[in-house]
């Protein structure tokens, strides 16, 4: 199979379509986390302050879960990629000639 009939395939087709399915599905859970986060420091800070437990409030609690969530999406699709993604693209190249 040449590189023009590779880009064609279905096979090609498939998983570049759910590379993007995933990548825009991730961006879009980043982008309300993070935004989310700084919109209610900009709109709510009173809610922000509130604290939990003794030595903690709402917005050091909220700050941790989006660097955390970050991280953790992050180490999502890294180890999608590298079980899932990485083998089919190894397979669309080894059927170039």
């Amino acid at each position: 199979m040449n590189l023009k009939e590779t880009v064609n395939s279905e096979k090609f087709k498939k998983i570049v379509a759910l590379r993007w399915g995933i990548s825009i599905a991730m961006l879009i859970i980043l982008f309300v986390l993070y935004y989310g986060y700084v919109l209610t420091i900009a709109w709510n800070p009173e809610f922000m302050a509130k604290k939990i437990g003794e030595n903690y409030n709402v917005g050091i609690v909220s700050g941790v879960v989006v660097i955390v969530g970050a991280w953790l999406m992050t180490v999502i699709y890294v180890s999608w990629a590298n079980s899932k993604y990485d083998k089919v693209v190894e397979e669309l190249k080894q059927d170039i000639d």
